[in-house]
């Protein structure tokens, strides 16, 4: 018992005294330092005293696409611990190809009982999708927050990176490098967060070099999936035009592009440089680490469930878009362009 109190104050930053009051129920704790404690139990893989255990205020329901994409997982469990510290316990509804629809998982949601549901990249961030859906879940009494994908249709919260921000970050980084052929390899256009992106891109490309928005439109954008394999062919096909740099719309579509450009016998960065979007926990060890646009998950998955407890609590945040600047990390898939060598 002595050793486990002293593993857990070491873990929690704590005194196994105060260790000690907490796992014993006392008083007298602040609540963020039992917070650090009851972290560092689950940490270090202990059992919480069942007189510890939480009664839950109430099951939240959060529908995300596939967890493949590590951004996913990362917002999932960011928004998962900020509704456990206000004492509701969160469900998890992934969808997967060829499996439950987002409409089945809010419906099965909904039949349990949810106090609420935030929606990470759902139809709602599809402009050839049918909103009704949204508006007839709010007839039901169900309050919710839409995440990554604006629709002037419905009528709720919305949590959004800045994504014309962002690519105004990548080509602004790229330029200074003295790269003038920057691609951009992205999702299908129909999804909002695609769209600003473009808008971004072009706006940028214009800034920055006076290109025709139409020529950048049809030369310099390619469409595909975001996934891997989809950001492999996307930075082929640029490649084929001439680009040295190419932006990408995520992370994993930046490694597809990386291996598009080793495929080829070129070396990231010294012939070609990449840059992603997302910055989950495990790109900067990547081979060469990232240079990527870094999605600010913890206060958006925050500001998801804040927003969402106030609609349960009965204060309904107004129909707006609460909109976070993303941020640009310099790692090593970027470098002065081919042939303008002398710049730092």
């Amino acid at each position: 018992m002595t050793t486990r109190l002293a593993d857990i104050a070491a873990q929690a930053g704590v005194s196994e005294a105060t260790v000690s009051r907490v796992l014993n129920g006392k008083p007298g704790v602040a609540a963020t330092t039992r917070q650090a404690v009851l972290a560092a139990l689950d940490v270090l893989g202990y059992e919480r005293p069942v007189r510890l255990r939480q009664r839950s205020e109430g099951l939240v329901g959060l529908i995300t696409p596939e967890l493949d994409n590590p951004i996913f997982p990362a917002l999932t469990q960011v928004i998962g611990q900020a509704l456990t510290r206000q004492g509701y316990t969160p469900i998890l509804a992934t969808q997967t190809p060829g499996g439950s629809t987002e409409d089945e998982l809010t419906e099965m949601l909904v039949d349990r009982g949810v106090a609420g549901i935030i929606f990470v990249s759902g139809l709602h961030a599809d402009t050839s999708a049918d909103m009704q859906r949204y508006e007839q879940l709010r007839g039901r009494g169900v309050p919710f927050v839409l995440v990554d994908g604006f629709s002037p249709k419905v009528q709720a919260p919305f949590i959004s990176p800045d994504d014309r921000a962002a690519m105004a970050l990548a080509v602004t980084h790229l330029a200074s490098l003295g790269h003038t052929s920057i691609g951009l390899a992205l999702g299908p256009k129909r999804f909002v967060p695609v769209q600003r992106k473009i808008e971004g891109f072009v706006r940028a490309m214009q800034e920055q070099f006076g290109l025709n928005p139409a020529d950048v439109e049809q030369r310099l954008i390619q469409h595909s999936l975001y996934t891997l394999e989809g950001g492999q062919a996307a930075a082929s096909a640029l490649m084929d035009r001439g680009c040295t740099a190419i932006v990408c719309a995520s992370d994993m579509m930046a490694l597809g592009a990386i291996r598009a450009a080793r495929q080829r016998g070129l070396e990231v960065p010294t012939d070609i440089s990449v840059v992603g979007f997302d910055d989950s926990a495990l790109i900067a060890f990547t081979d060469p680490p990232l240079t990527t646009v870094r999605k600010p998950v913890p206060a958006m998955g925050q500001a998801a469930v804040r927003t969402l407890l106030e609609e349960i609590g009965g204060t309904p945040a107004p129909h707006s878009e609460f909109v976070f600047m993303p941020e640009l990390v310099v790692r090593g898939s970027t470098a002065s362009a081919p042939g303008d060598r002398n710049r730092p």
